[in-house]
């Protein structure tokens, strides 16, 4: 898959990348809007927490 016209949220740098960038082991994504990638840390919180409630 192309990173072009995808965005990314940058572990190494904690910003949000569209395209090509950084390695893709130090980012998350691909995401299809920029708001998507800037929300993925919480959004991978909320999905963690989620499981851990349902592991109780």
């Amino acid at each position: 898959m192309s990173d072009e016209g995808h965005w990314f949220f940058c572990l190494k740098h904690m910003r949000v990348e569209k395209g090509p960038g950084c390695a893709d082991r130090l980012r998350m994504g691909p995401y299809d809007s920029e708001e998507a990638a800037r929300l993925a840390l919480t959004t991978a919180e909320e999905r963690n927490e989620e499981w851990d409630a349902q592991e109780s």
